[in-house]
């Protein structure tokens, strides 16, 4: 990828392995074609009380060890679990809500305030941004479908920017992910030491049980209310499986479990 080609290079984490490995990935190019860390910029999209606790300030940690600029965005009309209970609903493979109103819609905020800058800076024509992600291909059969690279169409528009969307580390494999975290010396969520595969949502709809009931011994309170807003829409998490049936099994001696657990993506 040349990176030269573009005027901001956006990096989505999350703070997880792959985010944080992408990040490490795109800064090595850049060095390598004498591109400027100053046109990196990292962006994080804040779930609130969904996500775990202390990934914000791991983004920053992240960030600040390659020097690139942080931009924090959330949803301004509510959280995730506020509008769960307002629709009635859990988010499911078909409305991904939590996907397109927390994530995807407020980062593409941040493509229109790059993009002021570089015209009040003096560019004269479309701006062309580079949106890095950290999917693999080993994740999933659908991701390992997703083009490496690709124009995206809905974060574009006809007058003032097009936004292209990057996969650059699509074909590492986990053990290479790991293996580059710890030659990297930058540190990784301690979610994954507990056995979680994945740093998305606390409890994501996507998690299968085992991962569900580690991250609901690490947060009791959460999962409880969780459960709370379950049962008030009379929605269960997933179509065969209940919080509240994770929430009655976190004692249960089920967690023999050696090495991270994978998602059903």
């Amino acid at each position: 990828m040349n990176l030269r080609k573009f005027d901001r290079i956006v990096l989505s984490s999350s703070a997880g392995k792959d985010s944080q490995v992408m990040m490490d990935e795109i800064v090595r190019l850049a060095d390598e074609q004498h591109v400027s860390r100053s046109k990196i910029v990292v962006v994080h999209a804040d779930l609130g009380r969904a996500e775990w606790a202390g990934v914000q300030e791991l983004v920053i940690q992240q960030a600040a060890h390659y020097g690139l600029r942080v931009e924090i965005v959330r949803n301004s009309k509510r959280d995730l679990l506020q509008q769960v209970e307002e629709r009635g609903k859990w988010p499911s493979n078909q409305q991904r809500y939590c996907t397109s109103d927390h994530k995807r819609a407020p980062i593409r905020r941040v493509y229109t305030m790059l993009v002021k800058e570089l015209h009040d800076g003096g560019l004269q024509r479309k701006a062309r941004l580079l949106n890095c992600m950290g999917f693999r291909a080993e994740e999933s059969p659908v991701r390992a479908k997703r083009p490496v690279f690709e124009l995206d169409a809905g974060a574009s528009n006809k007058t003032k920017r097009d936004v292209f969307n990057y996969l650059p580390i699509h074909s590492m494999l986990e053990g290479e992910v790991w293996d580059r975290i710890r030659a990297s010396g930058v540190p990784h969520h301690p979610a994954y030491d507990l056995g979680m595969g994945r740093l998305s949502c606390v409890f994501c709809i996507f998690a299968p049980k085992a991962a569900l009931q580690i991250a609901g011994r690490a947060n009791r309170e959460l999962l409880a209310e969780y459960v709370r807003v379950e049962e008030k829409i009379g929605h269960k998490f997933q179509a065969k499986l209940s919080l509240a049936e994770v929430q009655a099994s976190l004692d249960d001696d089920l967690l023999l479990i050696d090495g991270p657990i994978g998602w059903n993506l």
